[in-house]
């Protein structure tokens, strides 16, 4: 059905845009185990060296062997598959932990003024995790810290709480809460703009979805309208083929003069109810056309000029070479659509500019009009987005603009310094060349 190829699109679209951000936040957890490794080191060395402090070196060694091992691991991982689920970030942040308990283990347990450290993963399991896998953590952590309390030894430091800042307990504290508070700074503004970033590229997911399904139920009217129209269009011209041939309308060429331009405004009609079938897909194969890229342009324009009021139109075309396309009905009205708007804004004056810029058709439409309104350029091409104030206004630029997206091309308006407006349409020639002439 076509509406629901929208859907599906975005919902494919807004699994791959999850996994990237999950990619991402893992990319991040391995940088802060890098961090970590740095951060054992140094305060193994310190406390060491520098304080005299026996710690199992051997066995804290070993310990940060099978870190970094890990973490090289994972690094190789995750440049070969980029798609991260809440399990695997569930158990990155769980070897993490474990890691913590083991070096804690070895060095004081629950007395070691750095189990606060746990606090960093349990944060950081709430930001990154889904519900259940953050209360994971919460239970494994608490667990961790209720068995380093029963099976550690302490740490053999002097009992020098009394000196304040200068005891070593209180100035590990110290350090641990400014590791902590920094790594959260630094980390969760991180994974705060993966997770901005996503939930914007969902957001104009979801918003190109609802267009894309409003307009193929605009597709679907404008389709029925169309044939319901076909039938009485088709009786007024053979009324008005007979009323010219009637002998009270031949002697009069004041009548003959209007039943012709009837005729040619019926005829206009009848054109773009065809283009409407042709847009929603129906006798497309039997009436595309192989054509070049200069001859549509100069037939659409010649058309388009036909009952329209401008004063002067200036049409300049500046491709060469000409390229083999085939006519598509969608794009000439886009074109159309275009010039439409711009002659409503500035009926005396009007101009086309094509032209090939490497491998992109480029379209600049400009008017010597009001401009468009500040409001209207932010939310340029979204459906009712006009100052024209009558039912219906925006549509055309609307259907332009997503006509242009599903052909690969893109749809932009300036206001000129000098007075009046631009619209710029660029399209991909590929999207509209004929392949065989490519090769």
């Amino acid at each position: 059905m076509p509406v629901v190829e929208p859907l599906a699109a975005v919902n494919a679209s807004a699994n791959t845009i999850t996994s990237a951000a999950g990619h991402k936040n893992m990319q991040q957890l391995i940088q802060l185990r890098w961090i970590a490794v740095i951060g054992q080191i140094t305060t193994i060395a310190t406390a060491s060296i520098l304080l005299g402090v026996q710690l199992p070196m051997p066995a804290m060694l070993n310990v940060l062997a099978c870190l970094i091992a890990f973490n090289v691991a994972s690094i190789l991982r995750w440049q070969e598959n980029q798609v991260v689920s809440n399990s695997e970030l569930l158990l990155a942040l769980t070897v993490d932990v474990a890691s913590l308990t083991a070096q804690l283990y070895l060095s004081g347990g629950a007395t070691n003024p750095f189990v606060f450290l746990y606090l960093l993963h349990v944060i950081l399991g709430a930001v990154l995790l889904e519900t259940w896998s953050t209360w994971t953590i919460v239970i494994v952590t608490g667990m961790c810290i209720a068995g380093l309390a029963l099976f550690s030894e302490p740490l053999p430091l002097p009992q020098d709480h009394a000196l304040g800042i200068f005891s070593l307990y209180v100035q590990g504290m110290l350090i641990c809460f400014i590791l902590d508070a920094a790594l959260l700074v630094v980390f969760i503004t991180r994974i705060t703009q993966n997770m901005r970033g996503s939930a914007a590229k969902l957001a104009d997911l979801r918003q190109r979805a609802a267009e894309e399904e409003h307009i193929v139920r605009m597709g679907l009217l404008a389709s029925g309208a169309a044939h319901e129209l076909g039938t009485p269009l088709a009786t007024l011209a053979v009324i008005l083929g007979d009323w010219k041939r009637m002998p009270e309308f031949k002697g009069n060429p004041e009548l003959l003069e209007e039943i012709a331009e009837m005729q040619t405004q019926l005829k206009r009609c009848k054109s773009i109810v065809s283009g409407i079938l042709l847009s929603a897909g129906e006798t497309r194969g039997e009436s595309s056309a192989a054509t070049t890229i200069n001859t549509f342009l100069d037939e659409v324009v010649a058309e388009w000029r036909v009952g329209r009021p401008v004063v002067d139109f200036e049409f300049e075309n500046r491709i060469v070479p000409d390229h083999p396309v085939v006519s598509d009905s969608t794009l000439k009205q886009m074109i159309c659509n275009v010039l439409d708007n711009a002659l409503e804004a500035s009926p005396a004056w009007l101009r086309m500019e094509t032209s090939v810029e490497g491998d992109t058709l480029v379209l600049q439409v400009t008017d010597k009009g009001a401009g468009f309104d500040p409001s209207i350029l932010a939310q340029f091409g979204k459906p009712y987005n006009s100052s024209k104030g009558r039912p219906g206004g925006g549509l055309g630029l609307f259907l332009v603009v997503n006509v242009a997206r599903t052909l690969g091309g893109e749809v932009t308006a300036t206001n000129l310094s000098q007075g009046g407006a631009m619209v710029r349409l660029t399209l991909p020639l590929s999207a509209i060349e004929i392949e065989s002439e490519q090769q």
